[in-house]
């Protein structure tokens, strides 16, 4: 997960390349510095068939967000997608989702930034828990000033990010073992799908950059020739460092910080060093991106609420993420949850809203683009299956918008004047 949906800043009629390089941004994000860990920790190297087979899902969801985009210009993003499908409580359902994930996702990325900084310095998870809540106050602090992470920022952060990973993959690549690839599964054939649930946190973004479709000089020519540039550049970078974890870590590929042990390997000593400055630069940047574009989608939700406009969105939005992230940071600090358990709710939140602007794209979207809809369905259906119990995060937050739908409607009901005419 690279940013919130919101609608990207830049020119009017984008370049090919500038388009490609927006749609590249949304993808890549600290996930890549944690996820390759986790999935090997539940497939082993089984775990490279969930990234090939996210990979072509990746291609599916960048053709139907991209169709979704034209076809229901919106600015609320995904919010006015799935409602022009499945109407406006569906809408609203994956709008909070979407936003629930995201504020379940900050601390997240706050916790692998402190993971890479306690690996060089040394300490606990109590101790990680500590320089994770540091992190994630001073993005609230930055956030609450005005500070906001531009367009161009953002990119400067995905091209660290990117040179980061091609260093470790290509630096590495002479200690690649391949006695490290056996057994192949030792966990069973099921963990692929854990894994791929898992690593889906790192597949969400294709919803954010829809809207770029309106703002290509030549959409037919460009929108293919973008497409095919996101992918093929995320499909590098994805496989060739999970090709790499595997191959060069082995056993040790199971840690929270893969990318340390990548570049250590890579550039010696310094590894380490480098890849904790980098989980900083990245958590604080992206996290700041998080932030701003949830906001943006807040006051879409509310927008008649008090304080509904200015910065009453972005305030509520920062209490919400300070209260959920330090108890979240808390329980991991005291061993009460793991960070796979913390990244299966955020997961689980963007899946249903995947699963609902899928469904939504199904109905609406007609051709080629419609056929590509009902595999993409049928595969997030398949992946929601194996969230186990944080299943029950989407189910609670669908819940409670039907019952504020519901009881909105009936108070607008008992508003409404009865005129009654005289006989």
């Amino acid at each position: 997960m690279a940013h919130a949906t919101k609608n990207p800043a830049g020119p009017r009629h984008l370049t090919t390349a500038r388009a490609a390089a927006l749609y590249i941004g949304a993808l890549l994000g600290p996930g890549l510095l944690l996820l390759p860990g986790l999935a090997a920790a539940e497939a082993g190297p089984a775990s490279i068939l969930a990234w090939l087979g996210l990979l072509v899902l990746s291609g599916l969801f960048a053709a139907v967000f991209s169709a979704l985009g034209s076809h229901t210009p919106s600015a609320g993003g995904v919010i006015g997608y799935v409602t022009s499908g499945l109407g406006q409580r569906a809408g609203l359902a994956t709008g909070w989702m979407f936003l629930a994930g995201v504020v379940c996702g900050a601390p997240i990325v706050c916790l692998i930034g402190a993971s890479y900084v306690t690996d060089l310095t040394g300490g606990g998870q109590l101790a990680r828990a500590c320089v994770a809540a540091g992190l994630l106050l001073t993005v609230i602090g930055l956030a609450a000033g005005g500070l906001r992470a531009s367009a161009a920022a953002q990119l400067v952060l995905v091209g660290l990010l990117a040179g980061v990973v091609i260093v470790a993959a290509a630096g590495s690549a002479g200690a690649e073992r391949a006695a490290s690839w056996a057994p192949f599964a030792p966990h069973g054939w099921l963990s692929v799908g854990h894994a791929a649930a898992t690593l889906m946190f790192s597949f969400v973004g294709w919803e954010a950059v829809a809207p770029l479709t309106t703002r290509l000089a030549d959409p037919p020519r460009q929108l293919p020739r973008v497409v095919a540039i996101a992918l093929a550049v995320t499909t590098a970078l994805y496989l060739s460092l999970a090709v790499a974890t595997i191959s060069v870590l082995g056993p040790r590929a199971a840690t929270d910080v893969p990318l340390a042990g990548l570049l250590s390997r890579a550039i010696g000593t310094a590894g380490r060093d480098v890849a904790a400055v980098a989980a900083i630069v990245l958590t604080l940047g992206t996290t700041n991106a998080y932030i701003n574009g949830a906001a943006a989608m807040a006051g879409q939700l509310a927008p008649a609420a008090p304080g509904g406009r200015g910065s009453g969105p972005l305030l509520r939005l920062l209490a919400a993420i300070g209260a959920t992230g330090l108890l979240l940071i808390t329980l991991y600090g005291f061993r009460i949850v793991s960070t796979a358990a913390l990244v299966a709710v955020p997961t689980a939140l963007f899946l249903a809203v995947y699963l609902g602007a899928m469904t939504a794209a199904a109905r609406v979207l007609r051709g080629p683009v419609r056929i590509a809809a009902l595999p993409a369905t049928l595969a997030v259906t398949a992946m929601l299956g194996f969230c186990g119990w944080a299943l029950a995060i989407p189910a609670a937050v669908t819940l409670a918008v039907t019952w504020r739908t519901r009881e909105s409607r009936e108070r607008e009901a008992a508003q409404v004047p009865v005129h009654c005419g005289l006989a």
